[in-house]
C-alpha cells in the first residue's frame, strides 16, 4: 500500500486551509488504495472528522519558519519512509526528502515582499530551490503556472495545472433565520459591498475604499442605498496602515465596518447577504473567494486580470484594478441594475459549479501515482 505524507499544518489559516482541508475529504472518497499521515500542529482542531481509518495524524510542534526548521522537519518526516510527501503550499524545508509534490497558489511574496532585506533574499532562494527540486509542481491557474515557469524557471514538463474549487460549505441554502441572526450580532443591518480575504498590498484595499467613497456620494440620497456600508473580512489589518489611512483620508469611517478574520459559516452567510461582493485584487494565483461568493449567489465585480478571468469567466462583472472610478463604475452598474444582479448571480453560481473537489482530488492523486512511478 502507497504511504503518502501531506503537511496540513496550515488546515486553519484562511485561503489555504480552504484548499487543504476540502483536498484531503476529497482524497478520503477517492483513493482506496494509499495510506494518509497527517502532519499536524499540537492541538490542531481543523482537521475533518471521519476520513476514515486510512488516514493518521502525526504532531509536529516546531514552527513552519526559521533556521532550524530546514533541518529538523526532514529529519521528522524521514521517519515514515513514505512513497512519497506533498507541501501544499510553497514552504519548503532546505533538507526536504525526496519524492515531493508542491502545489503553489500564486506568487505573491516573491513579486510583492513584504520587506528588501536578507530574510527576503533567504526566502526567495528557499522558494525557488524548492519547486526546483520537487518532482512534480501543482499549480492552481494557468496564469501562475506561466509564472512558476518565468520566474522560477521550473521546466514545464514538471508542473501541473489543478484548479480547487469552493468550499462546500458555502452551497448551502439561504437560512433567513439563521443569517439575520448572525447579522444581527454583528449589528448589521443594510445593504453591504464586502470584500473579504488576506489584508495585503496586492489586494488593492485603498482603491476599493476610494472608489465605495465616489459610489456613496453619488448614492447619498438613493432611497435603497442611502446607508450603503462597505464590510471587510480578512487579517493583518494592522499591518497595512494604507487601508485605514484610505478610510480616514475618504472621510467615510461610519461606512466601513472591519470584521477581522470570521469562522467559515459566518463567512458564507456575509456572502450571502452582501449585495455585491468585491475583489479589485492587483494580483492572484487563481480567485476562490469570488467563486464562493457566486456559489452563494451573490453577484461579482472582479478585476480583468488573468487569474482572475480564469475563475470567473464571464460570469462576473470585471473592472481595471488600477482605475478607482472604473470600479466605481462596476459597482455602480449592479447596485442599480435588479436585472444585471439576477442575470450575475445565476451566471455565477453556475460558474462556481464547474469546479468540484472530487476532480480535484482525482487529478491530484494522478500526480501522486505519477510521481511514484517515475522514483520506484
Amino acid at each position: 500500500m502507497r504511504h503518502i505524507v501531506i503537511d496540513v499544518r496550515r488546515i486553519g489559516d484562511f485561503g489555504i486551509g480552504t484548499y487543504i482541508r476540502n483536498l484531503i475529504r476529497a482524497l478520503a472518497d477517492v483513493d482506496c488504495e494509499s495510506r494518509y499521515t497527517l502532519i499536524v500542529r499540537p492541538g490542531e482542531s481543523a482537521v475533518p472528522e471521519g476520513l476514515g481509518p486510512a488516514f493518521s495524524t502525526a504532531v509536529y510542534a516546531l514552527p513552519d519558519w526559521g533556521l532550524l526548521h530546514n533541518f529538523s522537519f526532514p529529519r521528522f518526516l524521514k521517519q515514515f519512509s513514505a512513497n512519497l510527501y506533498h507541501i501544499p503550499l510553497n514552504s519548503v524545508a532546505w533538507w526536504m526528502p525526496k519524492p515531493y509534490v508542491l502545489t503553489i497558489h500564486d506568487m505573491s511574496s516573491l513579486l510583492f515582499p513584504a520587506r528588501q532585506d536578507i530574510r527576503a533574499t533567504w526566502h526567495q532562494e528557499r522558494y525557488r530551490r524548492g519547486a526546483l527540486r520537487a518532482s512534480r509542481v501543482i499549480t492552481v491557474s494557468n496564469s501562475t503556472r506561466r509564472d512558476i515557469e518565468q520566474v522560477l524557471h521550473v521546466p514545464a514538463d514538471r508542473i501541473r495545472t489543478i484548479y480547487s474549487a469552493p468550499d462546500p460549505a458555502y452551497s448551502g441554502a439561504l437560512d433567513t433565520v439563521h443569517d439575520r441572526q448572525v447579522l444581527d450580532r454583528y449589528s448589521i443591518h443594510y445593504p453591504f459591498i464586502l470584500y473579504a480575504g488576506n489584508i495585503r498590498p496586492q489586494k488593492n484595499i485603498p482603491r476599493l475604499i476610494e472608489a465605495f467613497a465616489v459610489l456613496r456620494a453619488e448614492l447619498d440620497r438613493h432611497p435603497d442605498f442611502s446607508n450603503l456600508h462597505l464590510v471587510i473580512i480578512g487579517d493583518e489589518i494592522t499591518r497595512n496602515p494604507a487601508v485605514r489611512r484610505a478610510v480616514a483620508q475618504a472621510r467615510i469611517e461610519p461606512h466601513v465596518r472591519f470584521l477581522g478574520f470570521v469562522p467559515t459559516e459566518t463567512l458564507g452567510v456575509f456572502y450571502r447577504a452582501a449585495t455585491v461582493f468585491a475583489f479589485p485584487s492587483l494580483y492572484e494565483g487563481f480567485g476562490l473567494a469570488p467563486l464562493e461568493a457566486m456559489a452563494c449567489g451573490t453577484p461579482v465585480v472582479a478585476s480583468d486580470i488573468p487569474a482572475l478571468v480564469e475563475a470567473v469567466g464571464t460570469a462576473a462583472l470585471l473592472v481595471s484594478p488600477d482605475n478607482v472610478f472604473d470600479i466605481a463604475r462596476g459597482l455602480r452598474e449592479i447596485l442599480l441594475d435588479g436585472n444585471r444582479r439576477s442575470q450575475l448571480s445565476l451566471a455565477g453560481r453556475a460558474q462556481a459549479a464547474r469546479f468540484q473537489w472530487e476532480r480535484t482530488a482525482r487529478e491530484v492523486l494522478a500526480i501522486y501515482h505519477e510521481t511514484i512511478s517515475i522514483n520506484d
